[in-house]
């Protein structure tokens, strides 16, 4: 390979009424390759994080770290104290298990006097209590319902106990089953195949496609208790919401999907829809008002408007984004990490005093919050012009700049949260 030309020679070597006009397009050439090299560099550590990487991103938890500073400037009195009352409520919930007590006798060859050799030993007390957490497997039983009947002395007369509550008419299989297959689909995300592996170990082997039908069924049964969670997360003041795609099965392969979720401070729901368009927030909260709590996707732009919900940004995705410059502009990405974690620091400060959401909190954020926050955006204007546009650390001033007014409606809003992870937390 030679090496690259040395294009000040060259240019001193150009007659001088043409050398300006070319050091100009030299330097606007050099620009570009600088831009475009920049953004090829970027994509290539992206890449190699999803090739080479762990899956799961692991940016680290800006409320984490903010315990952890925290809890770094106690006194290790003080964190004695706190692990010691810790053990303590653990100690309590183990208590409040139900206790099924077991009786272990000394064995008859064994009933002898370690002193005398004798063997007239009478019983002391109640003996020892040895205490253990153990696991009882999961088991399925066949309830035999025995219904009841009285006769009337005029021998007409018949009365039958109800029968017992069923999903639907002539099923056999029970409300607690159909509840256990939503629960290990839904809650624990376990694929049908397992579910019936783990039936067929407690002695009731049902197939797949039995369970498909108590989940569906389940589903239909619950259609009213769905539509008024909808109904309860529609009417709250202050929601957090978030979309991940799912995979559908269709013909020849999979489409497509997304699920939604809708989180108020009582309910979380979900929904499901066959596109990421905005006709999914305008069903569920289309006219409503107050505050929506998202990420940047424009998707919500429909219900947030000046007669709908007032748009809450997101801090934790301002902070991913700088974390993803960090390999090509570290300086900057560290400063910006570092600003965002003074705003959790103000909050774990606020949750630790037990004054989230009130007026004290509210107070709290505009005396500390508010003038970080002008000094983060301030510190954004101005290294703004010297950052390439398409950088990452570019790309990353440029989306917090365009949210800058959703990023400030936490300060002045108590009921509003630093960040959207609450509704990312419910996708996992």
């Amino acid at each position: 390979m030679t090496d690259s030309p040395d294009i000040a020679a060259l240019l001193a070597k150009l007659p001088d009424d043409v050398r300006p006009i070319v050091e100009v397009i030299v330097a606007l050439l050099q620009a570009q390759h600088a831009q475009s090299t920049a953004q090829f560099q970027a994509e290539i550590t992206e890449l190699r994080r999803l090739v080479f990487g762990r899956k799961a991103e692991r940016i680290p938890d800006a409320r984490r770290e903010a315990r952890a500073n925290a809890q770094a400037a106690k006194e290790p009195a003080e964190r004695e104290a706190e692990r010691v009352e810790q053990r303590r409520k653990n100690r309590a919930h183990r208590e409040e298990l139900p206790v099924v007590e077991r009786v272990s006798d000394v064995p008859e060859e064994d009933r002898v006097c370690p002193c005398c050799g004798g063997h007239e030993l009478s019983k002391l007390g109640d003996g020892l209590v040895t205490t253990q957490i153990e696991y009882v497997p999961a088991h399925l039983v066949r309830l035999a319902w025995r219904r009841k009947r009285y006769a009337c002395r005029c021998g007409k007369g018949i009365v039958t106990a109800p029968p017992p509550p069923q999903v639907t008419d002539g099923c056999e299989y029970g409300p607690g089953l159909h509840a256990h297959v939503v629960v290990a689909k839904c809650a624990d995300a376990l694929p049908f195949y397992r579910v019936a592996k783990q039936l067929h170990r407690a002695g009731a082997p049902v197939s797949r496609a039995t369970l498909c039908t108590l989940f569906h069924r389940a589903a239909d049964q619950g259609d009213a208790i769905y539509k008024a969670l909808l109904e309860e997360v529609a009417e709250a003041p202050h929601v957090f919401a978030d979309e991940t795609p799912l995979p559908v099965l269709a013909e020849g392969g999979c489409d497509r999907g997304y699920v939604w979720t809708f989180v108020s401070d009582k309910v979380v729901a979900f929904t499901f829809s066959a596109s990421r368009s905005g006709k999914t927030p305008v069903r569920i909260l289309g006219g409503t008002e107050g505050s929506l709590q998202v990420d940047a996707y424009s998707g919500y732009n429909a219900v947030t408007t000046p007669d709908g919900r007032v748009r809450a940004g997101c801090w934790a995705h301002v902070r991913r984004e700088f974390f993803r410059s960090l390999d090509t502009a570290p300086a900057d990405a560290n400063e910006a990490m570092d600003r965002i974690a003074l705003l959790y620091d103000v909050e774990h400060r606020a949750a630790a005093k037990g004054v989230v959401g009130t007026a004290a909190h509210r107070a709290l954020r505009q005396a500390e919050s508010a003038p970080r926050v002008d000094a983060f955006f301030a510190w954004l204007a101005d290294r703004a012009p010297h950052l390439t546009p398409k950088s990452p650390i570019g790309k990353a001033v440029r989306y917090a700049q365009k949210q800058e007014t959703a990023l400030r409606q936490f300060l002045a809003d108590a009921k509003v949260a630093l960040d959207n992870n609450t509704a990312e937390r419910a996708l996992e």
